[in-house]
């Protein structure tokens, strides 16, 4: 999995994109974990663009439920973006859908 970050300091708010390309499984949910978890702990509110996310595990949903908790225990916000049918469809089937935050 690649990604890409990019920041936004616009009005005092720190937004932190974070592009994803590639599967989101066993191999690289650590990798998206560390670098997503440690900006929701500075309480930079972060956009995960799913637009090149191709398959999600169990594992990329564990780092997503952990990230929504983190975001909330500092008063951060963790929201998904370019979530495809197909993607969104795993997350409808396993309830994250009704956890996560969506912008369109």
């Amino acid at each position: 999995m690649k990604i890409t970050r990019t920041q936004n300091n616009d009005g005092g708010d720190c937004t932190v994109a974070l592009t994803l390309e590639g599967k989101l499984d066993t191999t690289t949910a650590p990798t998206l974990q560390e670098a997503l978890l440690p900006e929701l702990k500075a309480g930079a509110n972060v956009v995960l663009d799913f637009a090149g996310v191709t398959y999600v595990s169990s594992a990329g949903l564990r780092v997503l439920l952990k990230g929504e908790k983190t975001a909330k225990s500092n008063s951060a916000r963790q929201v998904l973006t370019n979530v495809s049918a197909i993607i969104m469809e795993v997350l409808e089937m396993t309830g994250f859908a009704a956890i996560l935050n969506f912008e369109k």
